[in-house]
């Protein structure tokens, strides 16, 4: 009997030693965090074939001038970095648009002339994105937090406040141009006589414009920011509310010392998110304006895309460059915190 167990030990002990094996043991032996990266890698690696590899030949279409464009491509290296920081490459943007802002003296500022900042497309994105993705965020917290509370018809409010979001890029831009129309707009008279919006030629006129596309762009995605924070408000424990509720606390102490601290990761999500999409608005501005009334970054790429590809990419690698460094201090930020 103990003969012939002998050959099946032996071949029980082989299999264990075998390649598969070894790498089940290798899994076991993984901590937790180094496992969940190896889970994560496969999304790694099609994320890296998908966004790397457009983004460096991006980079590399920018060292060139009129790459399929109204002449043969040239190799010039950084040069249309260079020139577009400098000013030298503004003749090729359409109308008066610049990249960076006109510093030129005027009578009433005396450093900076006013107007020539909201022809920048730079400083027009940076302006639009901060000022749509602060009040999107307020806002979009504000109802979360109505949206996080008990009441009748909660459900038809959480359907009113998602309509917004639904309305197509298109037809939002319609609404908003046939309202501030100096024709056919009812609102154009009446906020001019406020002094918010210029009062002819109010779609033309670069700041009431660009005021006009960030109040489109805050009514429609405030409802995303809502969505996004209520979610992180809904995984709050609730008994910490009771427990704040026994000791004391007020209403204001249990959101400043609860609701606050623990929503915020959801909170920097969204606000990455949003901000990520607010630094590539192109549609809303040529459906509500123009592009060279509100020239953002990407308002730029598309209007010198057809002329000089090479400019056109230079201008979306530095879009890019601006949007990977705020999602990494967003990202930095957390990690700090230990979110």
């Amino acid at each position: 009997m103990s003969t012939e167990q002998e050959p099946d030990t032996a071949t029980r002990e082989s299999r264990r030693s075998g390649p598969l094996v070894a790498v089940t043991r290798w899994l076991e032996n993984l901590g937790e965090t180094a496992f969940a990266y190896l889970l994560l890698t496969p999304v790694f690696v099609i994320l890296g074939a998908i966004a790397l590899y457009p983004l460096l030949r991006t980079f590399e279409l920018s060292m060139y001038i009129n790459v399929l464009g109204t002449g043969d491509p040239e190799f010039v290296g950084l040069q249309n970095y260079v020139d577009m920081f400098t000013g030298d490459r503004d003749p090729d943007f359409p109308g008066s648009t610049t990249f960076l802002p006109d510093i030129a003296t005027s009578s009433s500022f005396p450093f900076v002339h006013v107007e020539g900042w909201f022809r920048s497309a730079l400083i027009v994105t940076l302006v639009f994105t901060v000022v749509s993705v602060f009040f999107e965020t307020l806002i979009g917290f504000g109802q979360a937090l109505i949206l996080d509370q008990e009441f009748r018809g909660r459900r038809l409010v959480r359907v009113a406040i998602i309509i917004p979001w639904a309305v197509p890029l298109v037809i939002q831009g319609m609404i908003f141009y046939l309202m501030f129309h100096p024709s056919t707009g009812f609102l154009t008279e009446y906020l001019a006589n406020f002094g918010l919006l210029a009062p002819t030629n109010t779609l033309n006129d670069p700041l009431s414009a660009l005021i006009i596309v960030t109040v489109a762009d805050i009514w429609k995605t405030t409802a995303f920011m809502a969505l996004l924070i209520l979610a992180g408000l809904q995984s709050v424990d609730r008994s910490l509310y009771d427990v704040a509720k026994v000791a004391g606390a007020s209403r204001w102490q249990q959101f400043r010392l609860i609701t606050l601290p623990l929503v915020l990761p959801a909170v920097a999500i969204a606000v990455l998110f949003r901000t990520i999409d607010a630094m590539r608005v192109y549609g809303l501005i040529d459906i509500a304006s123009s592009c060279t009334v509100v020239p953002s970054l990407s308002c730029m790429v598309v209007e010198t895309f057809n002329t000089n590809r090479g400019l056109a990419s230079a201008i979306a690698f530095v879009t890019a460059g601006i949007i990977g460094i705020l999602a990494m201090i967003v990202i930095y930020r957390q990690y700090k915190e230990g979110f």
